[in-house]
């Protein structure tokens, strides 16, 4: 399973994201400094180190919660080709705000003024994707191993859960504080959904970022849920061959799904038809289709 066409096609900010928490993590990593970007009691309401706050935001502490961590952010960008980069900038400042929010009033309630209670990096963005992910990424394929049944998103969940048990309560607490997030925003709370940045500032991630090798040029950010425009079949079947002529009609669940996803159903419905029915490959069309 994967989040759409290859590279950080339509999603600028998911790239810059990524870049910075590459960046902070090599620089923190060679001064050896890890250990001290770890939230605590002390530092917050003794010492006053806010400074840790913005810091532990992007470095991970260590490189194996790095590959995990950026396979994650890489693999979440499929949400900003969903709503579109400008709604997924307000997505990511929420989740890091509230989960902060929610991880420095936890420090408060324990009062342990020696232990670094909270490991450092972006759980509070990522462990936040989980919730649109399990409510609105469908399930294509199943399979067993040995006795168990497993879905093509069981990978996905796997990777959060070796994230989230890396520092064991270190990273368990901003893990819990990052779902508590993501479920004010997909609650709506303040109508933070229906939320934007001016066009500025969300132009400028696009700016920021380094070019993708390869990728096609990365849609505008006017291109969000529920103005995505029809793509015509002829488009479509240049990047894909013909169905076969024996396709079954696309069931209207999966019609539905595509449409929520800000997609023409006249266009959700070709896609269908392509991909014989398989909901990610007809995403994975209509995302291509869209970067053209």
């Amino acid at each position: 399973m994967n989040g759409g066409p290859s590279g950080f096609t339509n999603a600028p900010v998911t790239r810059a994201f990524i870049i910075a928490s590459v960046l902070f993590t090599i620089f923190f990593g060679i001064q050896s400094r890890f250990n001290s970007l770890g939230l605590s009691y002390q530092d917050i309401f003794g010492k006053l180190r806010l400074w840790k706050l913005i810091m532990s935001i992007f470095s991970f502490s260590s490189t194996p919660e790095l590959m995990f961590g950026l396979y994650l952010l890489y693999y979440f960008r499929v949400f900003e080709r969903q709503i579109g980069s400008n709604k997924y900038s307000v997505f990511i400042v929420f989740s890091i705000l509230t989960s902060l929010l929610f991880e420095v009033l936890a420090v408060a309630l324990l009062k342990d003024p020696t232990a670094n209670l909270v490991t450092p990096g972006p759980y509070g963005l990522i462990f936040a994707s989980f919730v649109p992910f399990f409510f609105d990424i469908p399930v294509s394929t199943r399979f067993r191993v040995f006795s168990f049944l497993f879905s093509d998103k069981s990978f996905i969940y796997l990777a959060g859960l070796q994230l989230l048990l890396s520092s064991w309560k270190r990273s368990i607490l901003p893990g819990m504080c990052g779902i508590l997030a993501g479920s004010l925003y997909r609650l709506n709370v303040f109508y933070i959904r229906k939320a934007k940045f001016p066009e500025l500032i969300s132009s400028f991630f696009s700016r920021f970022s380094l070019p993708s090798m390869g990728s096609p040029r990365a849609a505008s950010a006017r291109n969000v849920a529920g103005s995505v425009p029809s793509y015509p079949t002829r488009q479509m079947e240049r990047n894909y061959p013909a169905p076969m002529q024996s396709a079954i009609e696309p069931p209207e669940d999966s019609i539905t799904t595509l449409v929520a996803m800000g997609f023409d159903r006249n266009s959700a419905r070709q896609a269908l038809v392509q991909a014989r029915n398989d909901v990610n490959a007809a995403t994975n069309i209509l995302l291509e289709a869209q970067s053209h």
